[in-house]
């Protein structure tokens, strides 16, 4: 199981530094803390479960995700920390999904690009209604 040990937001680059603490066998004094940068979009997009519980996968299911803010981090014991989303949206991230998410980044996030089109664009969409 992974151990986080230090959450790190940055409202500058919209990212989430999370830093690890690695297993006491293993570690040595060198190396013994490994972190991952992942955007808040990203974090957001991938998250465990969708609004109706369903899990997500390698697939995205949520789109229009890119001026997505994290607002608050709160732990929930031994199942994880709640990342609460500006858009309403909250979910419980485990260290070891977190950690996945950092090794798996280059695929999930190409797939995403990939499958970003204009139906489905990372940018936020706006309704406009006409009222008469």
């Amino acid at each position: 199981m992974s151990k986080v040990n230090r959450f790190v937001i940055n409202n500058t680059t919209a990212s989430l530094s999370v830093l690890f603490a690695n297993n006491e066998l293993e570690s040595t004094k060198q190396d013994s803390n490994k972190a991952i940068d992942l955007s808040f979009e990203y974090l957001r997009v991938f998250a465990p479960t969708d609004d109706k519980g369903q899990a997500t996968g390698l697939t995205p299911k949520v789109y229009h995700k890119k001026q997505v803010k994290l607002l608050k981090i709160e732990s929930v014991g031994k199942h994880g920390y709640r990342f609460i989303f500006d858009d309403n949206h909250s979910n419980i991230y485990s260290g070891d999904y977190l950690q996945l998410l950092g090794v798996e980044y280059q695929q999930r996030w190409q797939g995403y690009i990939q499958s970003a089109s204009a139906a489905n664009s990372r940018e936020a969409t706006i309704e406009i209604k006409e009222v008469k």
